[in-house]
């Protein structure tokens, strides 16, 4: 129980009277007033509503008064109106009123946004009393979904009805409630989807669920309250229902009595309004309440109104008002109705200039935790709540109250700078105040780097391992510093062992190596650390510290790396789902790693080629490279034969095709000279290899090449009669092979051979006598066999041009008597040819693809057109007769055949007769073939 006279009072609501919209002369506006003879109000979707008795004019009226203060009213019952009801989500009105003299109370519905004759349309119309039993009607209440009704009694009995209240085929009407105490409040609860209703009567109060079937009740108090003593609150008291008795005030949960508070003196209304408890009471001074109606008091009562606070247990607003008739909220304001007719409004005072106020006193009284608690309960946001422990923080400071001081700037993280913090705790024997705000900070992930250096400083300089080793053993989700800062500030510092612990950890990978291989020297923990990690991470690791790594643990880095480039899986079963299948690095990129361990490489080389045959190119030259250096610096004759074997046998590989100068430059570097010229010849350098022999004065090896390579490139016995030409040492017995072969190819003119074997002294005449003799023999020979076949030629000219004469002088006579094609006596239908072939025409029509065509001489016809169109094709093809000439042995050859095609000769092909001439069409025919065939002839 709290008592109130303990609670301190504050003036946040303004008070006015509301006046009447000022004239058109625009004279001060007078207080505004009601009608006379108002007996109930309520408030709601922008409009204040009045209900007012029978009136002198006989017409019972409900007033609306807007924002506008317009008033508005329409005749809804003949004598007075008891009850109004506003919902709040809907344009509906509920009234309970009479028409008649006696006790008949009807309930009227009304529908605020539909009209009937300029009136509100009335939906429904029903007696307040189920039976026939008079009682008069206490207290009204709606739930704001419209399917349930609760009208209280007089005689002790709640009617409610369910469904539909707005009409009457979809609701039910029963009564919920009897007893022997009047019904002096009602109010429905809903959580959720459970509905409950409160009852509550002159001398109890229960509790209805409406959501279960028999709507099970449960009694929570054996006393109650008055009219309009009870109310039910928002969310912020959780929904609770509100009974002010004369001693206190009590809060009930469906099921259970909650807080009471200690507000003595009469209760004559209470309203629940935006987490405000608003109590109407009498003066101390005045008399007792009645036994039932607890506003029958007198005109000239005084009546106080409070406003309260139940949260942070304060009284916002107190003001005496004379006889009120309600309190009603609307527009965001409290409008207090009193029997003279004038309303007074209580205008609550914005956030700010609340909290203003009130810190000003509390500050001054150094109630700061009454300040924060005021703030909390008014939504204050966080900068002025912050504002506030600042405030705080800084008056304990002062005070020399460190501790405290420092837990109130913690609750300012987020808004205030934390250097303004930081400056006043820097002083060495404040540091364990600045380390718990520094904690604080980084729970909050709200440090930065430099934070957490402090922080980090503050543990070392306390000596706190254990603090230490809390702050960065913390799980993963529950990090609240910069990682890489704190490892940074422990290495600084000495604390190896913590940072190798937060580096492994938090997977950073580099720094953990780092401290490894430069500050504790663990050369092999390192290399197993790298060992673990995911292939990505531990190829780029190898190639940052691979030479370190090589230089003091050689064999291990070496073994590494070769599982590495082959099949690399994490150890230690690190390995995910997609690290069933292994990766590999490219082996080429670590070579570097292996420098001044030419040892280690040549087995990590000689490991890749035999596991990994398709290993980067450079892996095999610098293994190529590696066995030359190691074949050329080799003193032992056996050693050095079996590393001559093992390089030629790695150029042999077939791996050097497309490095093909490099490996070369290689052996030539190195005087590799098997290597040389095996790769002479696998690059068809021909030349070269007879030009490595004639340097070494290797006169059988240059016979020999010629013998291997002349057919492949003819130039070489050319090269070398040349070379032996000139050696002024007896070469007959190479000039005589030499030149046995020239003659046998044909490869030379005479005339050059004697030119070119002139500038010898050594070679006379008898080292060329039976080269010359047999080439003037083969000449003479080949002299004859020409003018023969020319003979030939002109005889057959000769022959064809009589043929051609006889054509065009004298007539053609066919004899034939078969058939051509059938080989049957020839009968008439027949077909006959110039050539001398005769066709039956059927046989002809059968067989024959051109009318004008004999189908026995067609195809030897063709090979000849076809022979002439082929000639006429190469004319122009110069880059072709450049090639063969260049490339033929016989160049005399070569240009005697073109010009037999016609190429230098300018032609013109008659495949027309002129314009103007007449002649058959088989003799055209016949002379046109005799035609080209005599061209080509000559």
């Amino acid at each position: 129980m709290a008592a109130y006279l303990q609670w301190r009072r504050f003036v946040f609501f303004d008070r006015e009277t509301v006046k009447e919209p000022p004239g058109p002369d625009g004279a001060g506006a007078k207080p505004f007033a009601l009608p006379p003879g108002i007996a109930v109000c309520d408030s709601g979707r922008g409009s204040l509503v009045f209900g007012d008795i029978l009136c002198g004019a006989g017409r019972c009226q409900i007033w609306f008064l807007p924002r506008s203060l317009q008033l508005s009213s329409f005749q809804a019952y003949k004598l007075r109106v008891t009850h109004l009801y506003q919902l709040k989500q809907h344009s509906i009105l509920v009234s309970i009123g009479e028409d008649e003299e006696g006790i008949n109370p009807l309930v009227k519905v009304w529908n605020l946004e539909k009209r009937d004759g300029g009136n509100p349309l009335c939906t429904r119309i029903f007696p307040a009393i189920p039976g026939s039993k008079p009682t008069v009607v206490s207290c009204l209440t709606v739930h704001e979904n419209l399917n349930f009704m609760a009208i209280g009694f007089a005689d002790g009995s709640v009617v409610l009805t369910k469904g539909d209240i707005t009409r009457d085929r979809h609701s039910k009407t029963q009564i919920l409630h009897e007893g022997s105490y009047p019904v002096t409040g009602l109010a429905f609860r809903q959580s959720g989807k459970t509905t409950h209703l409160f009852v509550v009567t002159t001398e109890n109060i229960q509790s209805y669920m409406l959501s279960v079937k028999d709507y099970p009740h449960l009694e929570l108090d054996t006393h109650g309250c008055g009219l309009r003593c009870s109310s039910l609150s928002d969310p912020s008291q959780d929904l609770q229902f509100i009974v002010a008795g004369n001693e206190c005030v009590y809060l009930y949960q469906p099921d259970e009595r909650g807080p009471c508070f200690a507000f003595e003196g009469q209760k004559l209304i209470v309203h629940w309004y935006r987490g405000y408890l608003i109590i109407v009471s009498k003066d101390q001074k005045t008399s007792p309440k009645s036994e039932f109606a607890g506003n029958e008091a007198q005109n000239s009562d005084k009546q106080v109104l409070n406003i309260y606070d139940l949260c942070n247990k304060f009284i916002a607003y107190s003001s005496i008002f004379d006889d009120i008739v309600d309190v009603l909220a609307e527009w965001g304001s409290l409008y207090v109705l009193t029997r003279d007719g004038k309303i007074h409004v209580l205008q609550e005072k914005d956030t700010q200039t609340k909290l203003e106020a009130r810190k000003f006193m509390l500050f001054r009284k150094n109630l700061f935790e009454m300040a924060i608690n005021l703030a909390k309960s008014h939504h204050l946001d966080s900068d002025g709540l912050s504002e506030i422990f600042r405030q705080y923080g800084d008056h304990l400071y002062n005070k020399g109250n460190h501790d405290g001081a420092i837990q109130q700037y913690i609750r300012t993280i987020g808004k205030l700078e934390p250097s303004y913090v930081i400056r006043k705790f820097l002083d060495a024997q404040r540091i364990h105040n600045l380390t718990a705000y520094l904690q604080m900070l980084h729970l909050q992930s709200l440090a930065n780097a430099d934070h957490t250096t402090l922080l980090l400083n503050c543990y070392t300089k306390l000596k706190d391992s254990s603090k230490l080793e809390e702050f960065i053993k913390t799980s993963e989700s529950e990090v609240r510093f910069d990682v890489e800062t704190a490892i940074k500030v422990l290495r600084q510092a000495g604390y190896y062992s913590h940072a190798v612990y937060l580096a492994e950890k938090h997977e950073h990978h580099e720094w953990y190596l780092k401290i490894q291989l430069e500050d504790i020297k663990n050369y092999q923990e390192a290399l197993h650390y790298i060992g673990k990690l995911p292939f990505e991470q531990a190829e780029s690791n190898m190639k940052r510290y691979g030479k370190i790594l090589m230089h003091h643990v050689p064999n291990e880095t070496t073994e590494l790396l070769k599982i590495l480039c082959t099949d690399y899986r994490p150890s230690g079963g690190n390995e995910g789902p997609g690290m069933l299948e292994g990766k590999k690095a490219n082996s080429e990129e670590f070579i570097p790693v292996f420098a001044n361990n030419s040892r280690e490489l040549k087995a990590f080389l000689e490991h890749m080629t035999e596991v990994q045959a398709d290993s980067p190119q450079g892996v095999y030259d610098t293994l190529l490279e590696l066995r030359l250096q190691n074949w050329a610096h080799e003193q032992d004759e056996q050693i050095k034969e079996k590393l001559h074997n093992e390089a030629l046998t790695l150029l042999k590989s077939g791996r050097f095709k497309t490095v093909f100068d490099k490996a070369l430059v290689l052996c030539q570097m190195h005087n590799f000279k098997d290597g040389v010229l095996y790769l002479y010849e696998q690059g068809k350098l021909f030349q070269q290899i007879m030009h490595y022999h004639m340097q070494n004065e290797q006169y059988k090896k240059v016979i020999e090449v010629c013998e291997l390579y002349g057919d492949q490139e003819a130039c070489l016995w050319e090269q070398a009669l040349g070379y032996f030409a000139r050696k002024e040492e007896n070469c007959k017995e190479y000039i005589a092979a030499v030149l046995k072969h020239i003659e046998n190819k044909n490869l030379m003119p005479p005339l050059l051979v004697v030119q070119t074997l002139a500038h010898n002294s050594t070679a006379t005449l008898s080292v060329i006598k039976d080269y010359l003799v047999n080439k003037l023999q083969k000449q003479s020979h080949q002299i004859e066999q020409d003018e023969q076949r020319i003979q030939k030629y002109r005889e057959e000219t000769t022959r064809i041009r009589l043929e051609i004469e006889e054509l065009k002088a004298s007539p053609k006579i066919f004899q034939k008597t078969k058939c051509s094609i059938c080989t049957s006596a020839l009968e008439l239908p027949s077909v006959h040819f110039l050539c001398g072939h005769s066709f039956h025409q059927h046989c002809f029509e059968s067989y024959s693809e051109s009318d004008s065509e004999c189908p026995t001489c067609m195809p030897e016809n063709r090979k000849v057109m076809d022979m002439i169109r082929a000639q006429e094709q190469k004319r122009d093809l110069h880059d072709q007769f450049q090639h063969q000439l260049k490339c033929s042995n016989d160049g005399f050859s070569v240009v005697a055949d073109y010009f037999g095609r016609g190429v230098f000769n300018k032609l013109t092909l008659i495949t027309d007769l002129p314009s103007g001439k007449t002649a058959t069409t088989i003799e055209a025919g016949l002379q046109r073939e005799l035609l080209m065939h005599t061209k080509r002839s000559t």
